[in-house]
């Protein structure tokens, strides 16, 4: 598959990234692959922890016949800017970037964005912003505001995730997962700046500032192109539940749950996922079922029908 490196201006910013198409010639429909929250570079991929879902996803959309554009976020790899200081709301403005650099190429016939937790908020905001985008995929997302979502992903490591004589002695001791993670979210929205330490580690404020009061249900209801929203049903850091919630908030949504399918879309035949584990999991691919999902979605998309 022809990959290109690429660089497009977001900002005051050259943001670098990787433009993958068909080996045939274009133009082609094209995917905005979206990473999720974190310092992550344009394969989806942490310096210590190398998920790949943006990455292994370009392949399988060339394979199909798809181009695709991923790149590394702000202040991250080839990318320029501080990552530290880039809020919530800034990486939405280079991802509506993105967009805009792929709508103004001739070989691009049409655009998708698809998103991958965090990075799928950003193709719920840019449905409801960017009236070009043919449809937008939303991998391993969530309905809840910021908080919420922290709050319930604090209960799955009190309820799931901590070993019985774990939770045991935090019992013992009065200690309460949720109760802790309220005070870092106290801690959190009473700062001003860009950057904050919190157990001795640098933090970006800003941005959890603005995803703790973010709110998805406005963007999903003023979506009007088609969303295909996938949750593994192991996931413990986004609630499977919140796909009833997107398929009756969304006019034009469908959505699916994967069995045995965890946060980074890697099978997961255990009683339940723990993040821990993730890079045992990076040692497999992306779970099948939901690249085949995605792929028949796409194939199927009013837009690109009528367009062929």
């Amino acid at each position: 598959m022809p990959s290109t490196r690429v660089t497009f201006r977001a900002r005051g910013a050259a943001l670098a990234g990787t433009f993958t198409t068909p080996a045939h010639s274009g133009p082609f429909p094209t995917a905005l692959l979206l990473a999720g929250s974190g310092p992550l570079d344009r394969d989806g991929s942490h310096k210590r922890l190398k998920l790949n879902v943006s990455g292994q996803l370009a392949a399988e959309l060339a394979k199909a016949g798809w181009a695709s554009l991923r790149y590394d976020k702000r202040g991250v790899g080839a990318s320029e800017g501080d990552y530290l200081s880039t809020g919530f709301f800034d990486e939405l403005a280079d991802a509506e970037a993105a967009c805009d650099w792929l709508i103004a190429r001739e070989d691009v016939a049409s655009v998708v964005a698809i998103g991958h937790s965090g990075g799928a908020v950003q193709s719920v905001e840019l449905a409801g912003r960017e009236p070009v985008l043919a449809g937008a995929v939303l991998l391993a997302t969530s309905a809840k505001t910021g908080e919420e979502t922290l709050r319930w992903q604090a209960r799955q490591i009190g309820e799931k995730l901590l070993p019985t004589p774990v939770r045991a002695i935090m019992r013992l001791f009065r200690t309460d997962m949720l109760k802790q993670q309220d005070k870092s979210i106290a801690k959190l929205k009473a700062t001003t700046a860009d950057v904050t330490r919190m157990n001795l580690a640098k933090v970006n404020a800003k941005w959890m500032r603005e995803f703790i009061a973010y709110d998805p249900l406005p963007a999903l209801a003023a979506a009007s192109v088609p969303l295909l929203a996938i949750t593994g049903s192991k996931d413990v850091q986004v609630d499977p539940a919140d796909l009833r919630v997107i398929a009756q908030t969304a006019p034009n949504a469908q959505v699916l749950e994967v069995p045995d399918v965890d946060h980074i879309l890697r099978h997961e035949p255990g009683p339940h996922s723990n993040p821990r584990h993730y890079g045992r999991q990076i040692e497999q691919p992306l779970d099948l079922r939901v690249s085949e999902a995605v792929l028949a979605w796409l194939a199927e998309l009013p837009a690109l029908r009528r367009a062929a």
